[in-house]
């Protein structure tokens, strides 16, 4: 995970917009938001920039956003354990 890239990602879109690279980067392969990676390294970065934002907008701090993204995947993958 590219903590920079996800960071820079939240602060210059919305989820609105994020969600609609997401979209795009499905549908055609290509989206405004990155370029020149993998696609499934993109919708990962895409995915995590929107939560961070949503936390933001909810009135989280950047970095209270980041530790909740990172609590959020460690719950995930215990799942999977």
């Amino acid at each position: 995970m590219d903590l920079a890239e996800i960071r820079e990602l939240a602060d210059k879109f919305t989820p609105e917009q994020i969600e609609g690279c997401i979209t795009q980067q499905l549908e055609t392969g290509e989206n405004v938001c990155i370029r020149d990676e993998a696609a499934e390294k993109i919708i990962n970065e895409l995915s995590k920039a929107q939560l961070i934002r949503e936390l933001i907008e909810k009135g989280y701090t950047m970095p209270d956003a980041i530790r909740e993204l990172a609590r959020r995947i460690r719950s995930v993958q215990r799942g999977f354990e």
